[in-house]
């Protein structure tokens, strides 16, 4: 029991260090996709900014403040400057601009775009307006210059520039060259594509899902490794109480014969033979439950009052339980007697195991097919284990404990002996309530 113990032990730890190392894996994806789509979102920013860059700055072919050129924005600003036209006309100016240029540089670049499916959306604004001599703030607030139909919502990349314009003249004096007007300009252009991150995952919809398909293979083999695991364990489990009960039904009958040898030591005794006999008899049941390769060694066929003989046994054996028993057979059948005998054996002793007081049986023969039923009023089988009673060496637990003694073999016989006569086993239960199995064996006159 302490390798088992020691077994549980050590599944627990391997179980948790797979969980760690999963999620481990699983960190490790995420941050490499992260990282895999920032600088693809890097790339695309960079080539869009690369294709329209140019047309940005020479925007003066759309009819926009650049057709004044740098004099013609100098004197604009030097207007507001010196009061002659209002601040309301001067954002005015701007907002002019904006709107005669706004169709025709959407229009460009979607149409730049639309191969690759890019919303893309762009905006010029002027940050501030300086007058250097007295260092003058002209703005206050950023102004817009240009702008798409689609608005900037965040940036994904911003583009900065300055520049000074200014005026100059000859002084009459000095005969030299004198800067009269001078502003100091600082501007922004802003781009953003406004389905970058459906466009990413487009592109990466190859590269995520090569990486979800080997996290659920990893996962999905983590899930069978644990099945398989607990299953082993179940198994160690079993075959430990299939070992003990072993020992536990070998104690008797070789003490029994341990106790008639000294006897007949003493003295022989005509009593003690039977004794003998019957303890021989108990052992090679026992041997015939481990090795049920012997099936084939007998083949009598079975009369139709073998039936009430099985019956009559048990309820001998089993004075507490209530045998109703159907017996519509009337002829002899090819199956070996003690074949059918372990057969009704098992099935009764598995209700009386699982505390049925009643236990109807009923034998008969429908259209070449031998049908045995045999119904109980006991505990019932949850439906989880259904699927696993007729396993070699499992018994029905409950909350992990065997309640019942036994090799864990009597329903693996009656499904093996079955399947030798290509017939088939049908089990129906509801716990409180009873279980029923069926029985139905084909057979040739």
């Amino acid at each position: 029991m302490y390798i088992f113990a020691s077994m549980i032990s050590k599944s627990k730890y391997l179980i948790s260090l797979f969980a760690a190392l999963f999620l481990l894996l699983l960190g490790i994806q995420v941050y490499f996709m992260y990282k895999t789509s920032q600088v693809k979102k890097r790339e695309i920013y960079s080539d869009v900014h690369n294709r329209i860059d140019d047309y940005i700055d020479n925007l003066e072919n759309l009819g926009g403040t650049s057709n004044l050129g740098d004099e013609g924005q100098r004197k604009i600003f030097a207007e507001f400057n010196n009061k002659k036209i209002s601040k309301k006309e001067f954002l005015n100016y701007f907002e002019k601009n904006k709107k005669s240029t706004q169709d025709k540089l959407s229009d460009y670049i979607d149409h730049k775009f639309e191969k690759e499916g890019y919303k893309v959306a762009v905006r010029t604004q002027f940050l501030s307006i300086v007058y250097v001599p007295k260092n003058i703030k002209l703005i206050d607030k950023p102004v817009t210059l240009y702008e798409t139909r689609n608005k900037i919502t965040k940036a994904g990349i911003s583009n900065t520039g300055k520049w000074e314009t200014s005026s100059t003249s000859r002084s009459d004096k000095s005969n030299q060259l004198e800067r009269d007007d001078s502003f100091f300009v600082r501007s922004q252009t802003d781009f953003e594509i406004l389905n970058i991150n459906t466009v990413v995952f487009q592109n990466l919809t190859l590269l995520i899902l090569c990486c979800v398909a080997i996290l659920l293979s990893v996962l999905i083999l983590y899930i069978f490794t644990v099945k398989n695991l607990l299953r082993q364990q179940k198994q160690v489990e079993v075959l430990h109480t299939v070992v003990d009960n072993i020992s536990h039904e070998f104690k008797t009958p070789i003490a029994t014969l341990k106790i008639a040898s000294k006897t007949l030591k003493k003295e022989f005794t005509p009593e003690i033979l039977p004794l003998i006999d019957r303890q021989i008899v108990r052992l090679e049941d026992l041997m015939l439950q481990l090795h049920p390769e012997d099936f084939d060694e007998k083949d009598s066929a079975i009369q139709p009052e073998n039936w009430d003989f099985f019956i009559h046994d048990l309820a001998f054996t089993y004075k507490n339980t209530d045998f109703k028993f159907n017996n519509s057979v009337s002829k002899e059948l090819p199956f070996d007697k003690k074949l059918m005998e372990t057969v009704i054996k098992n099935l009764c002793e598995n209700s009386v195991k699982y505390g049925a007081s009643e236990i109807k049986i009923d034998v008969k023969t429908i259209q070449n097919k031998l049908e045995i039923i045999v119904s109980d009023n006991g505990k019932g089988i949850e439906q989880s284990e259904l699927k696993n009673i007729f396993e070699k060496f499992y018994r029905i637990q409950s909350n992990n404990i065997h309640n019942s003694k036994g090799l864990g073999l009597g329903l693996f016989f009656v499904k093996k002996i079955v399947g030798k006569y290509n017939g088939k086993t049908e089990i129906t239960s509801e716990v409180h309530i009873g279980t029923t199995f069926k029985i139905s064996i084909p057979y040739e006159d």
